[in-house]
This record gives C-alpha cells, structure tokens and sequence, in this order.
C-alpha cells in the first residue's frame, strides 16, 4: 500500500492526498474549526517526519488518522488556556455528496435536505459513535484500520459501529418519515 522513494515530493503527495478527510475527523472529533486545522496541521508536521521510516507495508491513510487522533486525546489531557468555542459547523463535518447534474431542481432539493437532516443526526451523535461513523462511512475505512486507530479490538469496532448505526437509525427516522409524508403531498398535487 505504501511505496517508498527517494523523492520527497511524492512522499508529501501520498500524505496530502488524506488531507480532506483528515479534516473532516478532526472537525469530529474537537467540534471546532480552528482546532481541527491545529489538529491536521500538527498531524503533517509529525507525519513528514517520521514518513521515511514507515515500513513499505504501512497503510498511510490509518497511520495518519492515528496521528491525528493521538495528538488529539493528548491535548484534552492538558489544560486549555484558550477559550473553547461551544457547537460544531456541521457542513465541514462531512464531505458534500456528489450529485448528478442531471437531476431535476426538486430531485436536488430532496437531496439537499436529505443531506441536511443527516449533517444534523450525526451532530446528535455522542463523540464515539460520530468517530466510528466518520472513519467507516465516509473515510472508507476497514474494521482493521479503524480498530488500529482506535486502539481496540475489531470486535469493539463492530460494536460500536452497530450501536452507532442504530443510534443514527432512531435520530433519522422520524425527520424521514416526516419528510417523505412532504414528498408524498407534493407528489399527489
């Protein structure tokens, strides 16, 4: 998965290429902008060095968000001097969803909301079931690498994930169902 070279443009290419969804676990994970871009800035500061000495079988993507993460849990074991900001902005939590220019103005308006009561549930989510989302649905992760960047058993992993889809279910249903009784009147008018 990771090939070394000599040239340290494409070793800084390979690692660049995380960079979106860096962004957005780090967003997940301390629920503010401006400490998210810490997070991910202080993330490639570690990774540029220490890149070189990766094995040629190391997965970059899950070694990153390893980073990422171990330098976020140890900055909330320290005490903050700065002022924290209440809330997320949800929209840089997750990564836009490529629709087809084809569709018609309503299809994109459904999407558009449909995508906006998402955005919403799993803001609503508690810290660990956001992550597990995150790192699986949208990052593509495996229960390998997910276990490994979160230090626990692949069993933990299923778990949590199960449980945070459940979560994301019960939040979800009632802003579907409310919503698909709109698209319905609209439908039969």
């Amino acid at each position: 998965m990771f090939s070394r070279s000599n040239g340290s443009s494409s070793e800084a290419d390979m690692l660049l290429e995380h960079i979106d969804g860096l962004y957005s676990y780090a967003v997940a994970l301390s629920r503010n902008r401006v400490d998210a871009e810490d997070l991910v800035q202080e993330t490639y500061v570690r990774a540029i060095r220490a890149v070189g000495r990766l094995r040629k079988e190391s997965n970059i993507k899950s070694w990153m968000f390893t980073i990422l993460r171990n330098i976020w849990r140890n900055q909330l074991r320290q005490p903050r001097v700065a002022v924290q900001m209440s809330g997320t902005d949800i929209d840089q939590l997750l990564p836009e969803l490529q629709t087809p220019a084809t569709k018609d103005p309503h299809s994109l308006l459904v999407t558009s909301w449909d995508q906006q009561q998402v955005r919403h549930a799993i803001s609503q989510l508690p810290l660990e079931s956001r992550e597990i989302i995150l790192l699986r649905e949208f990052e593509d992760l495996s229960y390998q690498e997910i276990a490994g960047v979160l230090n626990c058993p692949i069993g933990t992993v299923m778990s949590r994930l199960g449980r945070a889809r459940s979560k994301l279910r019960v939040l979800l249903s009632p802003a579907l169902a409310g919503g698909n009784l709109e698209r319905n009147r609209e439908v039969d008018k």
